[in-house]
């Protein structure tokens, strides 16, 4: 929903302020989700609302508009703007009917992401009551959103018995294929655990083989498997059995 809404957005500033959404590099901002080129668009929807004016009229817009909203100013990125607004050619004109898709689109899009901020600090606000989040949260990939999934896909850990129970419950562990004197040793993942787990897991694995963090176990373990699949397994299997000897 989030990215049809982004994606929303960005086709209609291709026709009123194209490529204004590259210029801004700043992380969405964890009290209420924004994102500083969104809340820039809000404001400043069309290039015409700054190349219409001089550089010297519109750096202290700028400064004046960082300050209300609590983003950082600088006068180098004025500078960018400005430039970028002078550029541009666009297909909408400057008038209220343009404005007025902008500021929806722009409003759909804060309002999702106030929403999945406040969710996010809820999760994170019952999460740090629960004995296992420092540790959870102190494994290489788990961030704070997610740590608080992983504990609630996972759920109580003492009721497995081991690594590969969790791996199981995940989907994750190769279902065995031998006959006779056969045994296969490369398998694919069974994928009939918990999907939601099998997806927070994944995600854990994807920032830690994007990491390429040669100190930490699972890198290390990465580096001595070839197929993927079987890869994201083993190092889940690992990643379990740091839960269950520090749980």
């Amino acid at each position: 929903m989030k990215t049809m809404l982004i994606n929303n957005l960005i086709a209609l500033l291709d026709q009123t302020f194209p490529g204004i959404n590259r210029l801004f590099t700043s992380p969405v901002r964890e009290s209420d989700g924004h994102e500083k080129w969104v809340d820039f668009v809000g404001t400043f929807y069309h290039s015409d609302c700054i190349s219409s004016k001089s550089l010297r009229a519109f750096y202290p817009r700028y400064e004046k508009w960082c300050r209300k909203n609590a983003y950082n100013y600088s006068y180098e990125k004025a500078v960018e703007i400005y430039a970028l607004a002078e550029q541009s050619v666009t297909t909408l004109p400057k008038d209220d009917f343009t404005k007025s898709l902008i500021l929806m689109a722009v409003y759909q899009l804060n309002s999702l992401c106030e929403t999945i901020a406040t969710v996010k600090y809820n999760m994170t606000q019952i999460a740090t009551e629960l004995p296992e989040y420092e540790t959870v949260l102190a494994m290489h990939g788990v961030g704070k959103t997610l740590a608080p999934q992983l504990i609630a896909e996972i759920g109580e850990v003492s009721r497995f018995n081991g690594r590969t129970s969790i791996a199981r419950f995940a989907g994750i562990e190769p279902p065995a294929n031998q006959s006779g004197t056969y045994n296969q040793k490369s398998r694919r993942i069974s994928k009939q655990g918990s999907p939601h787990l099998r997806k927070s897991l994944f995600m854990v694995m994807k920032a830690v083989l994007q990491s390429k963090n040669q100190d930490q176990p699972t890198y290390q373990l990465e580096n001595s498997i070839t197929n993927r699949l079987c890869e994201i397994g083993l190092i889940t299997k690992h990643l379990m059995k740091s839960v269950l000897m520090k749980s």
